[in-house]
């Protein structure tokens, strides 16, 4: 073991928390009332405030109740499925989960402190307000990849410290358990929390936009706080797990992969160097990450987006430079996935992780042309709006469909170049390379609904226009960057996966797979239907929600007398529409998660591994597809009437306006339910594979004998 190594990992992951908890620090600190223009408002911001963190804290605490079961039951199936090492590989599980929950947590609590002071401070000036909303974010974003790199480090020495006679392959296998359990938090994180931030969204725009041609974020409208605590426990929550699980579960494949790569290097020093090196490479993105964030200063509204994004494109250069030397040091010069198997070199690792880091980059500024209006696809929607509803889900739909195809050009020549240069290591390292900048990505993303919730709580408190135009358009700059996090988050997912799959086949003994084998077929197609049959349940779910959200705001606009009037002293019962969103989303994601879970555990236990890697391709070709369209489709619908909100082709109000409206209520579980769902359903359906391969090997395969 080179304690240099494993001191440094540790190191990083602490500077990191470190980072986290200067800026939360900074946060707690400001005061509401300095930004309020009186004691009056200040008492008004404090109570929007609670009321959001109360309803987000109730769905955590519920969610969480359920989730707690969950992990019980499965720990308890890991612990007698898993052959020879249930106990170790439990442990692991339950410490990914618990992890990803604690971060998941710590993210809620900050983001919900920073969405009040965020709408306060743009009393004072844009750059207050914009720094406190990108703080928030940056806690959420360092404090879970500090967590998820010192948990994978002190979990691998737990194991080692607990079973001191096992092999460094044996070892790296339990460690996938880290990744299951994080991603298991993920898949109720997402689907949940998709569910709930969606209903009340659907609910509050049907009745509140069109029916009754109130604003956005009125404080007459009933689902108005949760659609608001939506944003939270959707882009904050499960955005967060969702990386969370990424991280954990590519790191978790390339350690898998390494172990049997480099267990012929004779140097003991340079081989634990190198099975280690997935972590640090990791790592090292924290310190890229940390020197971008220096540039993030913008002094006007329209600088705010270029601002996000040069963050992004400057921790990706510093990365891509940093590897290089790291590369060189730590992987031996020349290594082999088999014995006597091709020979790959230090430099191909290289290659592959500079293709994730690159690719992960454009997938997101491709995702940004589809999405924002200052481009012609988006421009072209809203033009759309001017004949109906109708003809804007026509273009909206056409625009996902075309979207989907440069992504997947750029995920296959990332393939290309992994599995030239480096084998299914390369694939694994290319999916960590693509997640070398998840610090400030994640930052980013939780920007989005942190100045989303900021205005909103601007509308609702009654701030004025002028402090409202800054809210709108620190939200402006994070819906475009949050459409950026999703084709990040996607493209990250599609390489996680086939890592967990390249991972799932070296462990399974699987070095070809020949397509035309009627299991393999069979397993292909069956996985290809997954995504659309996990969608349906999603979409289906969101509308079920919606229904009773929608007859909530009408109950209360038709008996509350004077609400919808806005009469002095007339409030809304805001509580009963969190209420329904909460016991809705958390019934409703039962379902789709046992299909996830369950699915390839029943295949590999009845058709075995062969058909069981078929699933996981055509799971992963679809879903992928499925995915990028879905979110792409939903970012336009939603950018389409942001804008005709700006003025444009009849402006508020106008028939185009509703028409984009309608667009935009569709899109809405396109982009912020199903869309996000399907990278869980990719990738836990992968490391779930991985786990139990060892299970699968030897009873799998009962009705095609393996």
């Amino acid at each position: 073991m080179n304690c240099m190594t494993v001191m440094f990992i540790i190191g990083l992951g602490v500077l990191s928390l470190l980072v986290a908890f200067f800026f939360a620090r900074q946060v707690g600190a400001i005061s509401i009332a300095e930004g309020a223009a009186n004691e009056h408002e200040a008492d008004r911001l404090k109570e929007i405030s609670t009321a959001i963190s109360e309803g987000a804290m109730a769905f955590l605490g519920r969610e969480y109740r359920i989730l707690a079961l969950f992990m019980a039951i499965f720990g308890v199936v890991i612990y007698f499925a898993v052959v020879d090492s249930g106990g170790a590989t439990m442990f692991a599980f339950f410490a990914g989960a618990g992890i990803s929950i604690l971060s998941g947590y710590i993210g809620m609590r900050i983001a919900t402190l920073g969405n009040v002071r965020t709408a306060a401070a743009a009393r004072i000036s844009l750059e207050k307000s914009f720094s406190i909303a990108f703080r928030s974010g940056a806690v959420m974003g360092f404090g879970l990849t500090g967590f998820a790199i010192l948990g994978m480090i002190l979990v691998y020495l737990g194991l080692e410290k607990m079973l001191p006679g096992l092999s460094k392959e044996a070892l790296m296998e339990i460690l996938s358990g880290f990744g299951l359990g994080g991603s298991s938090v993920a898949l109720f994180g997402r689907v949940g929390g998709g569910i709930y931030t969606k209903a009340a969204d659907v609910g509050a725009d049907l009745v509140g936009k069109v029916e009754a041609g109130i604003p956005e974020d009125d404080p007459r409208n009933p689902a108005v706080i949760a659609d608001n605590v939506g944003d939270n426990v959707g882009d904050i929550a499960g955005m967060g797990a969702d990386l969370f699980g990424s991280v954990a579960e590519s790191t978790c494949a390339a350690l898998v992969i390494g172990a049997v790569a480099f267990e012929a290097t004779t140097d003991e020093t340079l081989k634990m160097n190198a099975m280690l090196f997935p972590i640090l490479a990791s790592a090292i993105g924290i310190v890229a990450s940390l020197i971008s964030l220096f540039f993030a200063r913008p002094k006007t509204e329209d600088k705010v987006e270029g601002a996000l994004k040069l963050t992004l494109i400057i921790s990706t250069i510093i990365m891509g430079i940093a590897l290089y030397p790291l590369t060189m040091m730590m992987v031996p010069a020349d290594f082999s996935l088999t014995l006597g198997g091709t020979v790959y070199h230090n430099t191909g690792v290289f290659y592959s992780l500079a293709a994730g880091l690159i690719s992960g980059m454009l997938i997101g500024l491709i995702t940004e042309y589809y999405t924002s209006h200052r481009y012609k696809p988006v421009r072209e929607v809203a033009n759309a709006s001017e004949t109906g509803s109708a003809t804007n889900i026509i273009y909206g739909l056409s625009l996902g469909y075309n979207s989907a195809v440069l992504p997947m050009v750029l995920i296959a020549v990332t393939v290309v170049i992994g599995i030239s240069f480096a084998g299914m290591y390369g694939i694994a390292m290319a999916a960590i390379g693509m997640l070398g900048t998840i610090a400030v990505g994640l930052t980013i993303d939780a920007y989005g609904p942190v100045s989303d919730n900021a205005g909103g709580i601007a509308e609702m408190a009654e701030m004025g226009k002028d402090i409202r135009k800054r809210t709108d358009a620190l939200d402006a700059a994070g819906n475009t960057t949050a459409a950026i996090g999703k084709g990040f988050a996607i493209g990250s997912a599609a390489l996680t996966s086939l890592a967990l799959t390249s991972a799932f086949l070296t462990r399974a003994h699987l070095d070809t797979i020949n397509m035309m084998d009627p299991k393999v077929l069979a397993g292909i197609l069956l996985g290809g239907a997954l995504p659309f049959a996990f969608s349906a349940m999603t979409m289906r779910s969101v509308g079920q929600a919606a229904f009773d959200m929608i007859a909530e705001v009408r109950r209360q606009f038709r008996e509350i007398p004077g609400l919808l009037e806005g009469k002095p002293g007339v409030r809304a019962d805001y509580r009963k529409c969190v209420d329904i969103s909460t016991a809705a989303s958390l019934r409703q994601m039962i379902a789709p998660g046992l299909l996830v879970i369950l699915t390839p555990l029943l295949v590999g236990f009845m058709f075995g591994v062969h058909t069981l890697a078929g699933v996981l391709i055509g799971a992963l070709v679809v879903g992928v597809m499925l995915a990028i369209s879905m979110a792409n489709s939903g970012g336009a619908w939603d950018n389409a009437k942001k804008y005709i909100e700006t003025g444009q082709l009849g402006g508020k109000g106008s028939d185009t306006h509703k028409a984009a409206v309608v667009g935009d209520t569709v899109g809405d579980p396109f982009k912020d339910t199903s869309g996000p769902a399907l990278n869980i359903l990719i990738k836990l359906m992968a490391i779930i594979s991985l786990v139990f391969v060892p299970f699968f090997v030897k009873y799998g395969g009962m009705l095609l004998n393996k």
